[in-house]
């Protein structure tokens, strides 16, 4: 039971979690910690590196800052809540409120 409403709402709560956790973060806070593997190995370059950074001045509003971060920013922050919309339809059933019952085609 619990294995199942894991691996079925997993997605939707990870996504919702990680866009409240970058929407509460302080833009001015110096960061410590990373999860880039590359960065992790000593490369100093990193194609997604400044991408947390960007949504969290897009979440504050800083439209500039969170281009110059990183340009992929403000299409990430909409395919991630177009994802967290699909997936929310998906698993709280909203897509299939008006359906007949009877006939599924309908």
């Amino acid at each position: 039971m619990i294995k199942k409403l894991f691996s079925k709402y997993f997605e939707l709560v990870f996504w919702i979690a990680a866009m409240l956790s970058l929407a509460l973060t302080s833009p001015q806070a110096e960061s410590h910690f990373t999860l880039c593997p590359l960065k992790l190995m000593g490369i100093t370059w990193c194609p997604g590196c400044g991408l947390g950074h960007a949504i969290i001045y897009l979440f504050h509003g800083d439209i500039p800052n969170s281009f110059h971060a990183h340009w992929l920013g403000i299409p990430a922050v909409l395919i991630i809540f177009h994802r967290i919309y699909v997936l929310g339809k998906d698993r709280l059933g909203y897509g299939h409120r008006f359906q007949n019952p009877r006939n599924p085609a309908s």
